[in-house]
């Protein structure tokens, strides 16, 4: 046997052994390595989901569920603001004493009237008089009504996500805005703010005041 020659039993046995196998590549490898986890940091993070978070048990989800219900507050008022509306000052007080007081659905009926000059609404100053219970001077506003009945049709829808039973427009609020220019600077338009809020009918009941006082006055018979 010379130097040169090798023996060929071993050499067979490796060929038979690797017959079938497929050669591993460097990619394959690696992959292999990352599926293993070498550290506790690495475990930590298989457990967590596929998010990113902590699995958590079920007995807590439910604890924080508990925790983020909170009990809803009741609310007892609905309101609307509206600023810089193009209305009269004047015209729109005197609306908002028509409909103080009154159910927000009778309210906008009665502005309705107003539109088709059935019902007058009462005005202070030179105005002409008008026919109806009460009334000695009114007016039949048109511009200003159409503003008061879209404010307050979403003042009903709120009063129904505030769940009112009997919501009654209990306050008015009107102001003068900010009058800017017209054309020219010649004119100034007209501007108003208006807030209106309604209360449920139990909560808007006046408080019963005192006795009187006699003040020591005493009655002459």
């Amino acid at each position: 046997m010379t130097n040169t020659e090798k023996p060929t039993g071993i050499t067979e046995q490796k060929k038979q052994d690797n017959v079938g196998k497929i050669p591993k590549t460097k990619e394959k490898f690696r992959e292999e390595k990352k599926s293993v986890p070498e550290t506790k940091e690495e475990v930590k993070k298989e457990e967590k989901d596929s998010e990113g978070k902590p699995q958590v048990s079920s007995a807590k989800k439910v604890e924080r569920k508990q925790e983020q219900k909170k009990p809803k507050i009741k609310k007892t008022e609905a309101s609307v603001n509206s600023f810089s509306l193009p209305i009269s000052t004047k015209k729109s007080v005197g609306i908002s004493k028509f409909i103080k007081n009154k159910r927000i659905d009778q309210a906008i009926l009665d502005l309705e009237e107003v539109l088709k000059f059935k019902k007058a609404v009462p005005m202070k100053g030179e105005i002409p008089h008008r026919k109806g219970k009460g009334i000695m001077s009114g007016s039949f506003p048109k511009k200003a009504t159409e503003h008061f009945i879209k404010l307050l049709k979403s003042l009903a829808a709120n009063a129904n996500a505030n769940e009112l039973e009997n919501p009654i427009i209990s306050e008015v609020i009107t102001n003068m805005a900010s009058r800017p220019y017209g054309r020219f600077g010649a004119t100034r338009k007209k501007r108003s703010h208006v807030k209106i809020i309604a209360r449920d009918k139990k909560e808007n009941k006046p408080k019963k005041g005192g006795k009187k006082q006699d003040n020591g006055r005493k009655k002459h018979s």
